[in-house]
């Protein structure tokens, strides 16, 4: 990281979390957590990032207000607080923090099932006001009791784990999940109809979206086992809580156990404090020491490697790639950036259709980062707008610009592994190839005449016949105009027959000087590249 950049913290988070982000010389880290939202939009011009947990409102006028902004981070799993569109259409990344509170929404979760199964809350308050009357509170055993989860998310894999442990089977409905997959963490998989009909404790782990809003609501409540029991400990409003009340005060249901709540904090007239029989807890799921600092930890790093240009390893605005895969692609993608602007500075603008190949070990990935920085390459210097990994392909879209992917395993090129990018511009196709050497990008043929150049810095191209003469003319012009040359590469068909010089300078040339060299006799083509 070589600019300095401002991050804004705006909820509570522990500095042990921070303190990647406060040891980066380069980084301004300001904590303000009382800000209101009209403070916090007069705030947000001046910040390159931006991390919260879950008070903080990232509205798409926050969004608009930060022209600076490249990512907010949300220190937590969901980001129902986070207007994401609005943030996809502006290039700024969203990231999250998935896998830093699972233990910890794991745990709350069974503590609120034994808490339920066994009246503990109730009983608890009973003997606090002077009383001993045990027979109120006889509890039921959990083991050889049947837990079912609507999802089979991280979170919910853990519970199954602790529930198999206390001697419970474990059904789970998840559309987006197999049956072998779930057969594998020792789960059975069943239609929701099905689980809610046969379960003894049903807990919910499913993110909020139009489609899981009252998933529970009071039809399924009621379709549920009699005498069952409800937790919730993902998110607000997948439970229909007004028809929750009526199902539990009707008898149906022996007991709810809620950490989320469709409006927080839960309102002070809410029918949910009304019925001894819901036990109630303020958003506790990933309120544990560990966990705090966990997912605080999780999103600092991530907010280094978008400052820093690297893809996040949870943006839930871009594609997901594993790690592994990701260390393997990440100087590819800088590559597929490298060879876009490449390619349209030799002349592939306005086009419409783009060819990009990976070839060799390439194949074998999801090229959607790839893809993605060829066409962040191609637009980021004609638009005003920020083109990055997030929102390339919604502007590639939007203006008609058509990327077309295939593979090749095999690769008859000198370079195994490579990437190829071609585009057609007027009566001229243009085709660059690149791949990565001892971790540096190089483009290694254009218009398929073999070259190798390291892809950074000022370039001076000529497409020529080859015929004696044409460097050392080319090399004085540039000497007599004190334009240092630093390296040279020619790459030709066959000898007298079409040809291309590469010359690296220390300086851009002036364009009387490139006239100049584009008069020469032979030369068919003069190009200044700058990378």
């Amino acid at each position: 990281m070589t600019e300095t950049y401002k991050v804004l913290v705006s909820d509570e988070l522990p500095e042990s979390g921070l303190t990647p982000l406060q040891a980066d010389a380069n980084l301004t880290v300001d904590i303000r957590t009382t800000l209101t939202p009209d403070q916090l939009i007069e705030a947000i011009p001046a910040y390159d990032a931006l991390i919260v947990r879950s008070s903080t409102q990232v509205t798409a006028a926050v969004i608009q207000a930060g022209k600076r902004l490249r990512v907010v981070a949300r220190a937590g799993v969901g980001v129902d607080n986070i207007d994401t569109k609005a943030a996809t259409q502006a290039g700024v990344i969203v990231v999250n923090a998935p896998t830093g509170n699972t233990v910890a929404a794991a745990e709350h979760t069974i503590a609120l099932l034994m808490a339920l199964a066994r009246n503990i809350p109730q009983a608890y308050a009973h003997v606090h006001t002077g009383q001993w009357k045990r027979n109120r509170f006889v509890g039921t055993e959990v083991r050889d009791k049947i837990l079912g989860t609507v999802g089979l998310g991280r979170v919910a894999q853990e519970v199954a784990q602790m529930a198999q442990g206390l001697g419970m089977r474990v059904l789970a409905y998840d559309p987006y999940v197999t049956a072998e997959y779930a057969a594998q963490r020792g789960v059975t998989l069943a239609d929701l109809d099905t689980l809610l009909a046969e379960s003894d404790f049903v807990t919910l782990h499913t993110p909020l979206t139009p489609q899981t809003r009252h998933l529970l609501n009071k039809e399924r409540l009621l379709s549920m086992k009699q005498g069952a029991r409800i937790l919730n400990v993902a998110r607000g409003g997948v439970l229909d809580e007004q028809a929750l009340v009526e199902v539990i005060n009707e008898g149906h249901l022996a007991g709810a156990a809620l950490d989320v709540f469709e409006t927080e904090p839960l309102a002070a007239d809410s029918p949910l404090r009304t019925s001894d029989k819901i036990i109630l807890t303020p958003h506790l799921g990933a309120s544990t020491v560990e966990a705090q600092e966990k997912v605080a930890e999780d999103v600092a790093l991530q907010v280094l490697d978008v400052l820093n240009g690297r893809p996040a390893r949870y943006a839930v605005n871009a594609p997901i790639i594993p790690p592994k895969d990701l260390e393997f692609l990440i100087p590819y993608i800088d590559l597929a950036e490298r060879m876009g602007r490449f390619l349209k500075q030799l002349g592939a603008q306005g086009v419409g259709d783009v060819e990009l190949i990976a070839h060799g070990d390439l194949a074998n990935f999801d090229l959607a980062y790839i893809k993605a920085g060829v066409i962040q390459g191609l637009l980021a210097d004609v638009l005003q707008v920020r083109v990055n990994l997030v929102n390339a392909n919604l502007i590639a879209e939007r203006r008609g610009l058509n990327l077309m992917e295939s593979k090749r395993q095999q690769s008859d090129a000198p370079y195994e592994t490579m990437l190829s990018l071609s585009a057609t511009s007027g009566t001229q196709r243009w085709t660059v190839r690149g791949t990565v050497l001892q971790g540096e990008v190089h483009i290694v043929a254009i218009n398929d005449l073999w070259v190798d150049i390291v892809a950074v810095g000022n370039f001076l191209l000529t497409g020529h016949q080859d015929r004696p003469g044409i460097i050392g003319r080319v090399g004085t012009l540039l000497g007599q105009s004190d334009i240092n040359i630093s390296f040279m590469h020619v790459g030709r068909r066959a000898p007298r027959a079409e040809a291309i010089m590469v010359l690296g300078t220390d300086e851009v040339a002036s364009p009387a000087l490139l006239a100049t060299i584009e008069a020469m006799p032979d030369i068919i083509w003069l190009k200044a590249i700058t990378l």
